[in-house]
């Protein structure tokens, strides 16, 4: 009875060849003998391996296709994998399990910086009508000395004599299965290649040295707390003076005495005395546009909103701007004296209004206007 390989590798008849290669190095991780010393995984082992062999052979795969075995005694191959016959290929088997063979090659000396990242507090006006900062900044940038070669002047990177420049070296191995090749990377010259005899007294060797140096910073108009900005090729230069990283700013906004922030719209709190809610009243408040006068209409309600269009933050990259929007809220006097009292009983009794009303209570700020509690903090 001819051996169904398909089925040993676990693919379809109709599987492609990338398909039959990939299932056999999965099998072939899970039980090559250096990995699973069980005898039962090495047996299968085997017949996995001589299964791809055949698959992988054109002619051989026909064969099968046809309903034969090529590997069964007169089948035009060496032996079933099942009678304990030889393999054959077995160069190309190793093949598609260690890739080949393939030396990766020494890898460059000069790479490209990581990213760096600062942070800078704004105050409100800043992030919302922008502004230009100097900020001081520690990265590495390239040796001057040896314009990042890491070699002192007059000199260069030699081949290291370890690995003669391929940046690895191969270690060369016997098992049951046959000669396996390995491959590492050289610890002498670090996979490179190349070795530094006379390294740069500036950098020892890297091609970089740190230096504190200023940069001005553009702060876009309407920019939020916790937002970046990038600078490109501000970073951290390179090993052997490649490329630098990027630059990233991030922005924290402080807190307004006055203004908490939403997005775009500004808030805060105006407290008014009940007199001056009940027959109306002006009020000047700071804005970021310069002063403002707050009509504030008779028989104003607690928790009423005055809102001021186009005072908040202009928007970040778009035409106009949020709002600012003015809560009031209406103060009961805690204290009167006896003239007080009585013109109030007496207001109650011409109004009919002699039962009290409960009122919100004051906030515990001080002055008129006020940030709005629970606002967002910025």
């Amino acid at each position: 009875m001819a051996v169904d390989y398909y089925a040993v590798l676990g693919v379809g008849r109709e599987a492609t060849g990338d398909e039959i290669k990939r299932a056999y190095r999965r099998l072939a991780r899970e039980l090559h003998p250096d990995i699973n010393p069980d005898p039962e995984a090495q047996q299968r082992f085997k017949t996995v391996t001589a299964a791809y062999e055949v698959l992988s052979d054109p002619e051989k795969r026909q064969i099968v296709d046809l309903g034969g075995d090529p590997l069964a005694p007169g089948g035009g191959g060496g032996g079933s994998p099942f009678g304990g016959g030889g393999f054959g290929g077995l160069g190309d088997i190793m093949d598609a399990f260690f890739g080949g063979g393939a030396s990766r090659g020494p890898r460059s000396r000069v790479r490209r910086g990581n990213d760096a990242l600062l942070r800078i507090e704004l105050d409100l006006a800043e992030t919302a009508f922008g502004a230009n900062r100097d900020i001081t900044v520690d990265t590495a940038v390239v040796c001057d000395l040896c314009t990042g070669s890491g070699a002192s002047p007059g000199t260069s990177a030699s081949t290291c004599p370890t690995c003669s420049g391929r940046g690895e070296i191969q270690q060369v191995t016997r098992s049951f299965l046959g000669q396996m090749v390995t491959s590492r990377p050289c610890t002498r010259c670090q996979g490179t290649g190349t070795v530094i005899e006379h390294p740069c007294r500036e950098c020892a060797g890297d091609g970089r040295v740190r230096k504190r140096r200023t940069l001005t910073v553009k702060i876009p108009a309407g920019i939020e707390d916790g937002m970046r900005i990038r600078l490109s090729g501000e970073g951290e230069v390179g090993p052997g003076g490649g490329p630098a990283g990027d630059l990233y700013v991030e922005v924290s906004e402080k807190a307004h005495p006055i203004f908490s922030r939403e997005g775009d719209d500004l808030h805060c709190d105006l407290r008014l005395p009940m007199t001056a809610a009940s027959l109306g009243t002006t009020a000047t408040l700071d804005t970021l546009d310069g002063t403002e006068t707050i009509t504030v209409k008779p028989g104003t309600q607690p928790a009423e909103v005055i809102r001021l269009a186009g005072r908040g933050v202009p928007h970040l990259r778009a035409v106009g701007r949020g709002h600012l929007h003015i809560h009031v809220s209406v103060e009961t006097p805690t204290k009167l004296d006896a003239e007080q009292e009585r013109l109030l009983r007496e207001l109650a009794r011409l109004r009919d209004e002699e039962a009290p009303a409960v009122v919100s209570a004051a906030t515990a700020n001080t002055g008129l206007f006020s940030r709005r509690r629970g606002g967002r903090k910025k």
